[in-house]
Order: C-alpha cells, then sequence, then structure tokens
C-alpha cells in the first residue's frame, strides 16, 4: 500500500511539478491587478479568471496526458479536460488530474490494438480520427460526468465543514478544509459556508471565527518555508517567490501544487490549520470581514480592535506547526525533484496500468 501511494503521488508530481511556473505567473497577476491587489488594474485583472478556469487545467491535463502516452496522449488528455471545465463552474484541477491521463491511457489502449494494423498510406488517416473520436467521446463523458462528481464532491466538503461549524467542533473543521482547499474547492467553501456564517456571526457579536478557518495565510507559509528548507529541486528553488505572493498577496493557490506534488504534506497542512483554529476557538478571535485576498495585509485591514493578539499569534501558531510537522516529513519522505522529463517518464512507467 505504502508502495503504491508513493507511486500516485509520484503521477501526481510529474503533472504539477512542470506546471509551477505558470501557476507563479497566475499568482502574481492575480495579486498585483484584482481590485484589492497591490497595483488594482482592471484590464490585467481580466486574466485571472481565465488563467485559474482553462489555462491550468488544461495545462495539467496536457502534461497527465503526455505522461502516459507522449504528445499524442496530452492532446488527447487536454481535450478530455476541456469537457470537465466546460461541465462546473469551480477551476477543475482535481477534474483534469482525472481526464487527463485517462485521455492519454485511453489513446494509448487504441494505438497499441489497432496500430500495427493499419494499411500502409492511411497511418496519418488513423491517428487523426481515432484521436479526435475519443477525444468528442471523452469530453463528453467528462462534461456530463466527471464535471458534476466533482462539484459534488465540493458540495459535500461544504456541507461538512457546515455541520462542524455548528456542532461547536471547529478546529476538526480543518480535517476537511485543508484537503478541500488544495483541490482548489477554497473559494466554494469559504464564500459558499463560511462566509454567511460568517456575517450573521459578525452581526450578533461584533467579530466571527468563521472568517479566520479558511483565509489563514499561517499553515501555507509554514508549508513553503519547509519546503525551502528542507525541500530539493524547482519546489525548493520557487518556495521563497510563493511565500511572498502567499503571504503577502494572499492568493494561497500557489502553495496547492506543492501540496499535490508531494500529497503526504498535507498532513502539515491540517496539523497547522488544526492547531490555529483551537487557538482562535480557546482565545474567542474573530474578524469583522472576509479577508480578501487572504493576505497578513487584508489581515491586518479586518481585526476588530483589541483582537490584533489573538489573530495574529493563531497566523503564528499555524506557520509555525505546518512548518515543524512539513520539514519533519520532507526529511523523513523527501519529495522526488528530479528533472521533470525523468520524472514523468519514472512514473508513467511506475503506476499500474499505465505502462
Amino acid at each position: 500500500m505504502r508502495e503504491k501511494l508513493q507511486q500516485l503521488g509520484g503521477f501526481l508530481a510529474g503533472m504539477v511539478i512542470p506546471n509551477i511556473g505558470a501557476f507563479l505567473a497566475w499568482g502574481l497577476i492575480t495579486a498585483f491587478f484584482i481590485p484589492t491587489g497591490w497595483i488594482p488594474n482592471e484590464t490585467f485583472a481580466k486574466l485571472v479568471g481565465p488563467m485559474i478556469i482553462y489555462l491550468l487545467p488544461l495545462l495539467i491535463g496536457y502534461t497527465g496526458g503526455k505522461m502516459v502516452h507522449g504528445v499524442r496522449g496530452g492532446v488527447v488528455g487536454a481535450a478530455a479536460t476541456m469537457g470537465v471545465i466546460v461541465g462546473a463552474d469551480i477551476p477543475m484541477m482535481l477534474g483534469a488530474m482525472i481526464m487527463g491521463p485517462l485521455g492519454g491511457w485511453a489513446i494509448k489502449k487504441i494505438d497499441d490494438a489497432f496500430g500495427e494494423k493499419i494499411p500502409v498510406g492511411f497511418e496519418m488517416l488513423f491517428n487523426t480520427f481515432s484521436a479526435g473520436i475519443l477525444a468528442v467521446i471523452l469530453i463528453l463523458i467528462a462534461n456530463v460526468a466527471i464535471g458534476p462528481i466533482v462539484v459534488s464532491l465540493s458540495n459535500a466538503a461544504g456541507a461538512a465543514v457546515d455541520w462542524m461549524v455548528k456542532a461547536r467542533l471547529l478546529p476538526l473543521a480543518a480535517i476537511i478544509i485543508e484537503p478541500a482547499k488544495i483541490l482548489f474547492l477554497n473559494n466554494a467553501l469559504n464564500h459558499g459556508v463560511l462566509g454567511p456564517l460568517g456575517v450573521v456571526a459578525a452581526q450578533e457579536n461584533g467579530r466571527a471565527i468563521h472568517f479566520l478557518l479558511e483565509t489563514n495565510p499561517g499553515p501555507g507559509l509554514g508549508l513553503l518555508i519547509a519546503f525551502y528548507v528542507a525541500g530539493k529541486g524547482l519546489l525548493k528553488d520557487s518556495a521563497p517567490g510563493s511565500m511572498i505572493i502567499h503571504f503577502l498577496g494572499g492568493i494561497h493557490e500557489i502553495y496547492f501544487p506543492y501540496v499535490l506534488a508531494h500529497p503526504i504534506m498535507i498532513l502539515a497542512m491540517i496539523a497547522g490549520g488544526f492547531t490555529a483554529d483551537l487557538w482562535f476557538v480557546i482565545s474567542s478571535a474573530g474578524l469583522v470581514a472576509t479577508p480578501s485576498p487572504g493576505s497578513i495585509f487584508a489581515y491586518l485591514a479586518v481585526i476588530p480592535p483589541g483582537q490584533h493578539f489573538q489573530v495574529l499569534t493563531g497566523v503564528l501558531i499555524g506557520a509555525v506547526v505546518s512548518f515543524l510537522v512539513g520539514a519533519f516529513i520532507l526529511r523523513v519522505n523527501p519529495v522526488r525533484a528530479e528533472k521533470a522529463e525523468e520524472e514523468a517518464a519514472m512514473t508513467a512507467g511506475a503506476v499500474p496500468g499505465l505502462s
């Protein structure tokens, strides 16, 4: 079981690591140009939505398909990913991680079954039409089946968090929130569940702990510091820039690929989120509104009078615990950070059914 989990983690890493540059580009554009960014610009801010909705999932889908069956698999994987993108109204990173490799695997099976039986002179015709017809089938399946399944997963996570909040089990909500965040369901949880609950609580008490549960930049900062201190390769080299984008710019999505590249690191995020939330409960911390984006500057803007120690200490606790757990994990179970091409080849051959 451990070996299979490591193989799956390596395969996810192969899909994510080569695309971290694109995530960084999106994070910088978001941090700078959205209305609450460093230098708001209405024209450049229009890039933010299309990049996270279309560009990033398509890159992941293409990379996943290419890992299984070269460029041909990448093309079919990217096309199949378009089905889940259109079939949902949330960023489809998870859908891309499903449809990309599936598209590559499906076209590989077709090529293995019929490739040597095609008459001479008809190879290009077969290659073109087989990929095109298969892509259509996968796009339609993804649109009506896979997309709604991922949306249902988002709704289920929201319902679970809602139940924990109402049952006064706030710290345990990190067990749901942190994994959901790295699957890019953070906005659905924050604005769909926690935000409305926080508005009601803030009207009654002048502040609400709900605004702290998903937006805390501490655990993500600790995770990135852990990668910088104990990681290696591209994940280590890109961590400092990601820290700035995440902690100062408030773009939490920038650290999600780091967890996806080494899934066991979700334990560090859960530990940081749980301990920070526990402190928030003990100290009766809260904010007057949702910090948007979730940067330390936005936090300072919505901390009510007399709450700075409680809130900022929670951010610090989340960062320290996440760092300590993350650094320990990276020492014991280091992430493989070889060259992307070598890793892709290795993981494609290591995952059962993909070779």
